[in-house]
């Protein structure tokens, strides 16, 4: 998540936004020839149900008449694709680039996130408590609450995979997206039962 010193501020970027359709409803993804800034779940539809038959692709329509999406956001495209059909494949994918403030520097919330896509895999699951130990300061539970409240690239950087020590799977979205998190933490163990 290292951002090289030639990069324009995201706010100089000329940026892009997509929408994607996907088993989660429709997700927006913005971001610039410099890589991925946003990605927000609209939770227009509820979550595709699971089943052996179950459509989990993802089909693109380009925002605000722009005619293509530039690289970064088609490598972010096939790596949501990939997820979504078989989450248990993109551990060998690369991730794509991040071009958000948030991800860059030395902040705690950029450590913790940064700890999070590194060394939580898919089909696991890490605490609060733990990801704070994790990123250095094991006193600092609430603030990777923060930290996962602050997240501007869901999924890719997997926020859904931090739970409550008591195992429960806590809040997602500000408690609005509760259900969807129950989904992603099923749809990454399907493989496993398999």
């Amino acid at each position: 998540m290292e951002q090289g010193n030639d990069m324009k501020s995201p706010s100089q970027c000329r940026q892009r936004t997509i929408s994607l359709q996907s088993p989660l409803g429709k997700i927006q993804i913005s971001g610039c020839e410099n890589g991925v800034h946003t990605i927000q779940i609209l939770m227009d539809v509820p979550p595709a149900e699971r089943s052996g038959d179950a459509s989990l692709s993802c089909v693109v329509t380009v925002s605000n008449g722009q005619e293509e999406m530039g690289p970064e956001l088609q490598h972010c495209v096939e790596w949501l694709r990939a997820y979504f059909s078989e989450p248990w494949t993109v551990g060998r994918l690369p991730l794509p680039v991040f071009h958000h403030p948030t991800l860059h520097g030395d902040a705690f919330t950029s450590r913790v996130l940064q700890t999070l896509v590194r060394d939580v895999k898919v089909g696991e699951t890490v605490s609060y408590k733990r990801l704070a130990e994790m990123a250095g300061n094991p006193r600092a539970v609430r603030a990777v609450g923060g930290a996962m409240r602050r997240n501007p690239v869901p999924l890719l950087i997997p926020c859904h995979r931090v739970i409550s020590s008591s195992g429960q799977s806590g809040m997602y979205m500000g408690g609005k997206g509760n259900h969807l998190k129950q989904w992603l933490l099923t749809h990454e163990k399907v493989k496993e039962e398999d």
